[in-house]
C-alpha cells in the first residue's frame, strides 16, 4: 500500500525550475516526504536501479533519454514495471496521449501545471495502485500466468477481466496475442481487430494487425493499417518506409506513395524522411513522385546544389533532358568544380549532337582531373 503522505516520488525533468515547481507543489500538498529528480530518463532509471520509489512524475520531452522511452524500460523490468507513472507534457504534445496510453501509463498532465490538477492526478493514481479494479486485477493475474506458458489460464483470466470491462482495447489485444500464442491466429485476428475497432487511438493493437498482415504477405491491408497509425504516432516510420517500398515493388502505387508521404509530413527530421523517401522511389524505378519532392526542396532551399543535382538525375531517368541539363547547368555555374556535373552535360549535349558544347565540357573535367575515365572515354565516342 502506498502512503500517499510519506510516499517516495521521483520527479524527472530537464529543467530545474520545473522540478522545484513541483516540489513546491508538493510540498503545499503535503503529498511525499522522499523526494528524489533526475534531469533525464537515463538518470532515472540509475535513481530506480538504486532506490525504491513509489510512484514517478515524468517530462515527456528531454534529452538524452525522454519520458516515452524511459517509461518502456520500467515497464519491460519486472521489478519496475508496476510502479505508477505520471507523464508530464506541453499542450503542444497532445499527439503524444495515444502513445504514453499504449505504453500503461497512470495519468498524464498538461503544462502549466496547476496545484488541482497535480492533487486530483496523483490522489487518482495512488487510489487505483492501492485499490486495483477487478479488471486489473484478472489482467495482472492473466500476465503471471502467461509468463509461466499456461495460456489457456492467462486467456481465461483476460475472458474474466473482460466481463468487467468489455471494451477495453488493451484487454482485447491481449487476448488476441494470447490465441497467438496457441496458434489459433483466427480468433487472434478477430480480437485484435475488436481493439482496433473499440479504440482508434490504439496504435499497438494497429501495429500487431499490420505486423501479421505482412507476415501473410496481405500487403495492402498491413498498409491500410499503417495509414491510421501514422496519423498516431510518430514511432513506426521505419516499419512504414519498409512497407511502403513493399508496396511499391508489387505494384501497389497509389496506397505505397500515401503512406510514404505521411511519413515525411509527421517526421520530425523531415528532410532526413524526404531524402530516403527520394532514395526508395528512385531504386524502384519510380520518378514522378521523386520529381515534386525534389522540387519542392530546391523551393525551400534553392542553394542547395547537391539537391539540385540529384533532381537532374531524376529528370534525366524520367526521360526530361531539358529539365535535367537545365539542373546540371544550375550546379555548374555555381559550384565550379562539380565534375559529376560538367559530365552530365557532356553527355546530354553528346546526346543531341552538340559535339563542340560536350567537348568544351569534357575539356573542363580533363583540366581538373587528367586521368578522369570516363570523360576519357567520351572523348574518344566524340
Amino acid at each position: 500500500m502506498i502512503d500517499i503522505e510519506n510516499m517516495s516520488i521521483l520527479i524527472v525533468d530537464d529543467m530545474k525550475s520545473m522540478r522545484l515547481t513541483i516540489r513546491k507543489m508538493l510540498k503545499n500538498l503535503n503529498i511525499g516526504t522522499n523526494l528524489r529528480f533526475a534531469e533525464n530518463g537515463k538518470e532515472g532509471l540509475e535513481i530506480l536501479g538504486n532506490v525504491k520509489c513509489d510512484i514517478a512524475i515524468l517530462d515527456w520531452n528531454m534529452p538524452v533519454m525522454n519520458g516515452i522511452e524511459m517509461l518502456e524500460t520500467i515497464r519491460n523490468d519486472k521489478v519496475l514495471r508496476d510502479m505508477p507513472v505520471i507523464m508530464v507534457t506541453a499542450e503542444a504534445e497532445r499527439d503524444i496521449v495515444s502513445e504514453v496510453a499504449e505504453t500503461e501509463i497512470e495519468g498524464y498532465l498538461l503544462k502549466p501545471l496547476t496545484l488541482s490538477a497535480l492533487d486530483n492526478t496523483i490522489k487518482a493514481v495512488v487510489k487505483r495502485a492501492n485499490d486495483p479494479d477487478p479488471a486489473t486485477r484478472h489482467r495482472l493475474k492473466a500476465r503471471e500466468m502467461e509468463e509461466t506458458g499456461d495460456y489457456e489460464t492467462a486467456i481465461e483470466q483476460i475472458r474474466i477481466a473482460l466481463v468487467h470491462k468489455p471494451s477495453a482495447s488493451r484487454l482485447l489485444r491481449q487476448l488476441g496475442l494470447l490465441h497467438f500464442k496457441i496458434q489459433k491466429e483466427g480468433i487472434a485476428e478477430k480480437c485484435l481487430l475488436k481493439a482496433a475497432s473499440v479504440n482508434k487511438q490504439d496504435t499497438i493493437t494497429r501495429s500487431h494487425l499490420a505486423d501479421y498482415y505482412m507476415d501473410k504477405n496481405e500487403l495492402e491491408k498491413a498498409g491500410k493499417y499503417y495509414l491510421e497509425i501514422l496519423s498516431l504516432s510518430t514511432r513506426y516510420h521505419e516499419k512504414a518506409l519498409e512497407l511502403g517500398e513493399k508496396l511499391l515493388i508489387r505494384g501497389s502505387r497509389r496506397l505505397s506513395l500515401d503512406i510514404l508521404s505521411k511519413v515525411i509530413t509527421r517526421s520530425k527530421k523531415h528532410n532526413a524522411a524526404r531524402e530516403k523517401v527520394i532514395e526508395i522511389c528512385l531504386a524502384n524505378n519510380e520518378y514522378e513522385f521523386p520529381q515534386i519532392l525534389l522540387e519542392q526542396s530546391i523551393k525551400e532551399n534553392p542553394s542547395n546544389y547537391d539537391m539540385i543535382y540529384k533532381a537532374g538525375l531524376v529528370h534525366r531517368e524520367a526521360g526530361d533532358w531539358e529539365k535535367a541539363l537545365q539542373c546540371f547547368i544550375e550546379v555548374d555555374r555555381h559550384v565550379r568544380s562539380h565534375i559529376e556535373a560538367k559530365f552530365q552535360i557532356a553527355k546530354i549535349y553528346f546526346m543531341n549532337r552538340k559535339v563542340l558544347q560536350a567537348d568544351e565540357y569534357l575539356n573542363q573535367i580533363l583540366r581538373i582531373e587528367p586521368k578522369n575515365e570516363e570523360a576519357i572515354a567520351l572523348r574518344r565516342e566524340i
